[in-house]
């Protein structure tokens, strides 16, 4: 295979919070020659061939007052392509009522993460927005990266897509009943983080990302607030970093089933000493969600999977509840 290069520019790939996390955590001189390597400004052929291979993305983006969305686009495989190593093109557009149809414009920052619940593959890429039309929009790659399997919960592409009209959307301040049902019941949600912007430096921008857990891993505490265990993970702390700097964050959960989903608007609090932590096996701190927006859109998502097995990494790790069987 050939050498692909990496990091491009003297300064780190990282930016300061993520830089002070990895102190913590005693990894900071491992993690920046690695991030060197495998962080590039640009895709690797086969990042754009697995990009291309999707029937979703996951994608994150700021609104107009700064706050950070994570939103789900589909389509048939092939709907993403990359005619190069810095641009992607997407050829969808997002629902009317996610705030992603409000936030695509010329310019402004963009994470995408790609995930095959299949094989537990997943790379990310964010950029800037270059362009939007009636029929999709055009990114260019500043960061390109791939993503270890862990905490994936393998799942099966149903066949066909689902009921093709979206049901009811309910927005609020709060976790209704439906919302907290939703997500008391899931094995994973998303993350939308941002630190400034990636036309300013270029190990900042807009991040999205996965995590995972045995359902309820996600506990709530009341209408407004969740807590999640943050167990190890590459130790980029590439979303841990965004969120010490800022604590403002967008999270999506999906009912795999029925294709509903529910996005929050939140602040995060990264505790890194607590009792809380010790209240989840495994955890090596945890991250508290105070929600201050909600939109459930039921049936929004025409896709549907059928859940195969947890994964191997949660072995040993604890959640808020376990459950007795899996539907």
């Amino acid at each position: 295979m050939l050498h692909q290069p990496g990091w491009s520019t003297a300064d780190s790939p990282f930016h300061l919070g993520e830089r002070r996390l990895q102190e913590s955590a005693g990894v900071r001189e491992r993690i920046e020659s690695i991030g060197r390597r495998v962080i590039r400004n640009y895709m690797p052929d086969e990042h754009r061939a697995f990009f291309a291979a999707l029937p979703f993305l996951v994608i994150g983006t700021l609104d107009e007052h700064g706050q950070p969305w994570a939103s789900i686009i589909t389509g048939e495989p092939g709907f993403v392509s990359a005619p190069d190593g810095t641009t992607l093109q997407v050829r969808a557009r997002p629902q009317p009522n996610d705030p992603l149809a409000r936030n695509l414009t010329v310019g402004a920052d963009i994470g995408l993460l790609g995930i095959d619940f299949v094989t537990r593959r997943r790379n990310r890429t964010n950029g800037l927005i270059s362009k939007v039309a009636e029929d999709g929009f055009n990114i260019t790659v500043k960061q390109s990266f791939g993503n270890c399997p862990k905490y994936i919960q393998a799942r099966d592409r149903m066949p066909g897509l689902g009921e093709s009209s979206a049901g009811r959307v309910a927005a609020g301040s709060w976790l209704g009943a439906a919302e907290r049902e939703l997500i008391a019941q899931a094995d994973t949600f998303f993350i939308a983080s941002a630190l400034g912007s990636l036309h300013q430096e270029a190990n900042q921008g807009i991040d999205a990302s996965h995590r995972g857990g045995k359902p309820g891993f996600v506990r709530i505490d009341d209408e407004h607030t969740l807590i999640v265990p943050d167990f190890a993970g590459n130790n980029a702390f590439n979303t841990l970093g965004n969120l010490l700097l800022n604590p403002r964050c967008g999270l999506l959960f999906l009912d795999f089933a029925t294709g509903t989903t529910v996005q929050l608007a939140a602040d995060a609090e990264v505790i890194v000493q607590s009792p809380e932590i010790a209240r989840f096996a495994g955890a090596q701190r945890v991250l508290r969600f105070h929600v201050r927006e909600s939109l459930r859109c039921e049936r929004i998502v025409p896709l549907r999977w059928r859940f195969r097995d947890y994964s191997p990494f949660l072995d040993g790790l604890g959640s808020g509840s376990e459950p007795s069987t899996k539907a």
